[in-house]
């Protein structure tokens, strides 16, 4: 990737031009005019997603800016990937204090360049300001998906059996670990937290009945398919896939694991005569996937069952943004 040339520009365009530019995919026009110019595949459908990240409250003002820029991706990309689409594309919003260090923004560009060649996805084009406030960073993903074929929060029927992939927890005991509150000498839980791994290409139309990521944690998530079909669903506490570096944190810390947010695992619906199938697409991008519990009629909510068969009491049910 050749450094763009800067001469004579006024220092926002220089700073973009120099980090920006080269991620820059055809559609972006350089980063030069006031918008993208953007043709879709033939055929498809658009699917538009965006996530904002703030210091101190989605990442910790000290993190690598290379890790930042790649979460900042990913989880945007997590949203893609629950729905089944394909990347195409992404505008990018960058409000930084005006102190930020050249430094930062070479380390940012860096790591959208590393997961921009990972994912198949270019910058479209964004927004650079100053603020006195902390980072605040915004990125919006475009995928695409066969007509109809976008997979929805709505669409569980009873009997349906609740997935999800990898593991739960690990997202926030590793914000734990990198505050200090939790020990993790491995460092997998930090890693987990700061580098999502978005299940891209998983899914495809008809082969699960609703889906969405979680982002805000287990039981809330799942609530908003609840919510969406007008059903319950019961999950059984020691069916929930953990790590074995959440498992070594000790039991106390389980509600944590099941309400806690950052995971950007897919949640899923799907009746048990699609599970083979389910399950073997699973095995072919070698990602594990759990059957935790299921829906059934009932007002909506999500009953969470201890390993004795109780009801366990949850202090709270998952993330609040406000």
């Amino acid at each position: 990737m050749q450094p763009a040339a800067t001469d004579g520009l006024p220092g926002e365009f220089a700073l973009i031009a120099r980090h920006f530019r080269p991620l820059a995919g055809p559609a972006a026009l350089g980063l030069t005019d006031d918008a993208a110019l953007l043709v879709p595949p033939a055929g498809r459908e658009l699917v538009l997603t965006v996530d904002a990240m703030v210091a101190g409250v989605h990442f910790l003002p000290d993190d690598p800016p290379d890790l930042v820029a790649r979460k900042l991706m990913r989880v945007n990309l997590s949203d893609l990937a629950a729905k089944g689409a394909v990347p195409l594309g992404y505008l990018l919003t960058v409000a930084a204090p005006r102190a930020t260090p050249e430094a930062w923004f070479a380390g940012f560009a860096a790591g959208l360049a590393q997961d921009q060649a990972a994912f198949g996805f270019a910058l479209l084009g964004g927004d650079t300001t100053s603020t006195p406030g902390p980072f605040s960073l915004s990125l919006t993903a475009l995928g695409h998906v066969a007509p109809g074929g976008m997979i929805r929060r709505a669409g569980a029927q009873a009997g349906d059996g609740v997935f999800v992939t990898g593991t739960i927890g690990d997202g926030a005991l590793g914000l734990l670990a990198a505050q200090g509150r939790l020990v993790d000498h491995s460092g997998y839980l930090r890693d987990r937290y700061r580098l999502p791994q978005p299940r891209i290409g998983l899914l495809r139309p008809g082969l699960v009945a609703a889906g969405m990521d979680v982002s805000d944690g287990l039981v809330q998530d799942l609530g908003h398919l609840c919510r969406a079909a007008g059903l319950a669903a019961t999950i059984e506490a020691a069916l929930v896939p953990l790590s074995p570096a959440a498992r070594a944190a000790g039991p106390e810390w389980l509600p944590t694991c099941l309400t806690g947010g950052d995971d950007y695992e897919l949640l899923l619906a799907a009746p048990a005569a699609a599970e083979p199938e389910l399950r073997t697409v699973a095995a072919e991008h070698g990602v594990p996937l759990t059957r935790i519990g299921h829906f059934h009629a009932g007002p909506p909510g999500v009953i969470v069952r201890g390993a004795d068969g109780i009801v366990m009491p949850l202090p709270v049910g998952g993330w609040s943004h406000f």
